[in-house]
């Protein structure tokens, strides 16, 4: 981000309900066009949630259809669950380390998850809704489709809501990213009293798909995506959200070696 930009403007891109085998770029490219933005013009950042990216991929799955293991059902008993939502969860989980009624606490990928990212709201009923298979590549995937239907170059987020530590209510983050830089190190710079920095790292992606949600909702509107302009961030041929292992983390690190360490006793 060059700093230069001092004001940008965010689009709300409403769009008829999200199938199963949808092509999303069409669907937000006619979005778009019909928006305030009119049209996606070089240098716009698409901010699309999580829940029609796996729903246009085909990722929902029929909880009828769904055969608890033994470990899904002590979980549900212990936690107070659907057994099949639990199963669900444990697909998609690397590991469980703990949970309260309603919710197990998962690693997936290196981030703690509540349900493995596994959504029960804007699906289908008697469906269960696990996160894309690798938002990377979806956020990367649609891009290229976006870039290919209008011939400019662009950014595309895929967004998840989560709740934070100590923190009432949700907010938005990037769990996908495609043709920006997700984070940009602050390191080495100044602050205003000439202080070196040496932690500082700007999430980038998380702060626009905050912004984003803002517009987006978390019920009924029927806006599964915004278009953000005017940010002057340089759009480039990178993808991907940089994370850490939990055990890095200042605020996951020790809540994790605990529930690690109970589950050993």
């Amino acid at each position: 981000m060059n700093g230069v930009a001092r004001t940008f403007c965010v689009h709300a891109l409403k769009t008829p309900l999200i199938q199963s085998g949808d092509d999303l770029a069409a669907v937000l490219s006619d979005a778009a066009a019909r928006s305030t933005a009119s049209g996606i013009q070089d240098g716009d950042i698409i901010v699309v949630a999580e829940s029609p990216v796996a729903t246009a991929e085909g990722s929902a799955v029929v909880l009828e259809g769904v055969v608890p293991s033994a470990r899904a059902l002590e979980l549900a008993s212990r936690y107070r669950m659907d057994p099949r939502v639990t199963e669900v969860v444990l697909q998609g989980s690397d590991e469980v380390v703990g949970g309260i009624d309603g919710f197990l606490l998962s690693m997936v990928h290196g981030t703690l998850l509540p349900n493995a990212g596994v959504d029960l709201s804007n699906t289908p009923p008697g469906t269960a809704l696990p996160l894309p298979e690798d938002s990377d590549r979806s956020a990367a995937r649609l891009r290229k489709a976006l870039q290919d239907r209008t011939g400019v170059r662009i950014g595309v987020i895929v967004a998840d809501s989560r709740t934070h530590a100590m923190r009432l209510g949700c907010s938005s983050v990037a769990i996908g990213c495609a043709g920006i830089q997700a984070v940009i190190d602050e390191r080495g710079k100044k602050d205003l009293f000439g202080m070196e920095l040496h932690v500082t790292q700007r999430a980038v992606a998380d702060n626009i798909a905050s912004a984003a949600v803002l517009l987006m909702g978390e019920t009924d509107e029927s806006v599964p995506a915004a278009l953000v302009r005017g940010l002057g961030i340089p759009i480039d041929d990178v993808s991907g959200v940089p994370a850490i292992d939990a055990a890095e983390c200042l605020f996951m690190g020790v809540a994790l070696r605990q529930m690690r360490e109970e589950k050993k006793e």
